[in-house]
């Protein structure tokens, strides 16, 4: 129960922040979440999943007689291509991810100086109080999505990059025997 407590100033500011940055940050917190949600499921796949695949098309591979033919070089294109395509399943989405955090972060920004124009509007423009909360609601967004962002950009990169390194793996292992 004293857990409970402690955390309790946390999620304070976790809910001040997303008041601060209105209903944009709400919108990015969630793509944030759902991007990272692909890019763990990418790694988790990587540790494991991968490695059975890698194991079970190694296997087709070395039962095969035939290595030398043109029905056996489409073979191993066929399996280095069942491989990759799942090794880059949901890499173009964590991408697209990347590429709306920072847009979303400019919906907050247009929102927040809607906000602030029509405060300017109803009181005046000698009321900087008043239009303080639109500002941070101009400019919070802005943060979180390009923060959001940065984060996405080394995480696909370094996801992309793995893909291509265990493909090029692959193809090195799943060796042409001359009779």
């Amino acid at each position: 129960m004293d857990t409970v407590y402690y955390y309790l100033p946390f999620l304070e500011t976790i809910r001040d922040f997303l008041e601060l940055g209105g209903v944009a940050l709400w919108f990015i917190g969630i793509l944030t979440l759902f991007m990272w949600v692909l890019i763990v499921e990418r790694m988790v796949y990587l540790r494991s999943g991968h490695r059975k695949m890698v194991a079970a098309t190694q296997e087709i591979w070395g039962r095969r007689a035939d290595h030398q033919s043109w029905n056996a070089h489409q073979v191993r294109s066929r399996l280095i291509s069942v491989v990759s395509r799942k090794l880059e399943s949901n890499l173009s989405l964590i991408q697209t991810c990347v590429a709306l955090c920072p847009l979303l972060g400019l919906f907050g920004t247009v929102f927040g100086m809607i906000i602030v124009f029509e405060v300017m509007a109803v009181s005046g423009s000698g009321n900087p109080r008043s239009m303080a909360s639109g500002v941070s609601m101009a400019t919070i967004p802005t943060m979180a999505g390009m923060v959001s962002a940065l984060s996405g950009i080394a995480m696909s990169t370094y996801l992309q990059r793995r893909a291509e390194r265990e493909r090029e793996l692959l193809s090195d292992n799943l060796v042409i025997r001359h009779s």
